[in-house]
């Protein structure tokens, strides 16, 4: 299996283990040559090169609008990494490309990958941290970290992690897979959802398989977890057993759930990139799942 554990999954830190040093937030930026991350709506600019996908790499690009302020967020084998974000308005000269984080294909790195998902994530906070959510005053940085103080009420704010459950159904050699109306065509994956207040996780997991496809599941066991930077996501696994319940399903989430079989699957499957396909291939397609 090319992810043998969850925490080897791309947008996991482990990835990036002994290449990745965190810069302290704050710290003037120098300007030295390093990787760009430049993301555009859901993808991210990269340079081609042989047909491959490279990080863009060197000095401030020309190609980059004026007035952006780049966020050096750390090196990666000591090369300076800097996040910045442009409009889907703007055109990029060849060699440019973009890159979609949800492509089918696996044409970045996973390095290349979790580096992007990182610029992603850090991104969306500085763009959603603005201002105090308690009574509407200008926030400023907190020297030394990622979070921010509001000077007007004193409230301090720190990044949002929204923890979410995904669940793989199994009834003896089926399992439950279900699709949403926006995703592309014939592709199935696993039921997910935000967890409420006062719910454990698996709480979480229980109540979604329930609201979107009427089943009843029990025996629910946690198997591993993953970042997803989309734009601030933490996606607990969980496998279960069916125990009870027809499909029915929610037409304001899901317009189709199956149960499915190694030899009947459906024409598509979650990315390799995802925790939802990890689970799948180990836990329903595996050495797991018997």
């Amino acid at each position: 299996m090319r992810y043998p554990e969850a925490v080897n999954l791309p947008f996991n830190a482990t990835l990036l283990a002994g290449g990745f040093a965190p810069a302290t937030p704050g710290i003037p930026d120098d300007g030295a040559p390093g990787l760009w991350l430049v993301i555009r709506g859901n993808a991210l600019v990269v340079e081609v090169r042989a047909g491959l996908p490279f990080l863009p790499e060197g000095g401030t690009p020309d190609w980059l609008p004026a007035g952006l302020e780049p966020i050096r967020f750390g090196t990666w084998q000591g090369k300076p990494l800097r996040a910045v974000r442009i409009s889907a308005k703007e055109a990029l000269p060849a060699p440019l490309a973009l890159e979609p984080f949800n492509a089918t294909s696996d044409r970045l790195d996973d390095i290349s990958l979790t580096l992007g998902g990182m610029a992603n994530q850090i991104l969306h906070w500085s763009g959603s941290s603005r201002c105090c959510s308690r009574c509407g005053g200008s926030l400023e940085p907190l020297p030394g970290s990622c979070g921010r103080r509001c000077p007007s009420c004193r409230t301090e704010h720190f990044p949002h992690i929204h923890p979410c459950a995904i669940v793989l159904v199994r009834r003896g050699d089926e399992f439950l897979l279900a699709r949403k109306p926006e995703w592309p065509e014939g592709r199935y994956g696993l039921v997910a959802g935000f967890l409420d207040f006062g719910e454990s996780l698996e709480e979480c997991a229980r109540r979604e398989v329930r609201e979107e496809t009427g089943v009843e599941v029990a025996n629910i066991r946690y198997v591993g977890s993953q970042c997803w930077p989309f734009p601030s996501q933490l996606m607990a696994g969980f496998v279960a057993d069916y125990a009870g319940g027809e499909i029915r399903c929610d037409q304001n989430e899901i317009e189709d759930a199956r149960w499915f079989c190694a030899g009947d699957m459906p024409a598509s499957l979650p990315g390799r990139r995802s925790i939802a396909r990890w689970i799948i291939d180990r836990f329903a397609l595996g050495e797991e799942a018997s």
